[in-house]
C-alpha cells in the first residue's frame, strides 16, 4: 500500500477549503440577490396594495357623486326648460308686437 505524503494531504485539504469557501461565497452573493430581489418585489406589492386601496376608496364614492350629479342635471334641465318657455312666450309677443303701449313704456324706463 502505498502512503500519501503529508504534503499532498495538506495541499488536498487547502484546495478543498478553497473550494469550499468560493462555493459559499458565491451562494451567499445569489442569496443575496434573491434577498434585494425579494425586498424590490416587496416594495412594489406595497405600492400597488396601496394604489388599489386607493382606487377602492375613490370608485366607493361614485354612486354618491352621481346621485348628486344626477340631481343638479335634473334641476339644469327643468331650469332650461323653463328657459325654453320664457323664449317661446318672447317670440311669440314679438311676432304679434307692433309696439304695444306696455311694451314701449317698459322700453323708455330701462333705457
Amino acid at each position: 500500500m502505498e502512503t500519501v505524503s503529508t504534503e499532498a494531504l495538506t495541499r488536498v485539504w487547502i484546495i478543498s477549503l478553497v473550494l469550499g469557501l468560493v462555493v459559499t461565497l458565491v451562494v451567499a452573493f445569489l442569496l443575496i440577490m434573491i434577498r434585494n430581489t425579494a425586498r424590490k418585489i416587496l416594495g412594489g406589492v406595497q405600492q400597488i396594495w396601496t394604489e388599489g386601496k386607493l382606487v377602492a376608496n375613490n370608485t366607493i364614492q361614485i354612486p354618491i357623486y352621481l346621485t348628486v350629479t344626477n340631481q343638479v342635471v335634473d334641476q339644469i334641465y327643468a331650469t332650461a326648460v323653463k328657459i325654453i318657455g320664457g323664449t317661446k312666450a318672447i317670440e311669440q309677443h314679438a311676432a304679434g308686437c307692433p309696439g304695444c303701449p306696455a311694451c314701449v313704456f317698459e322700453h323708455r324706463k330701462f333705457a
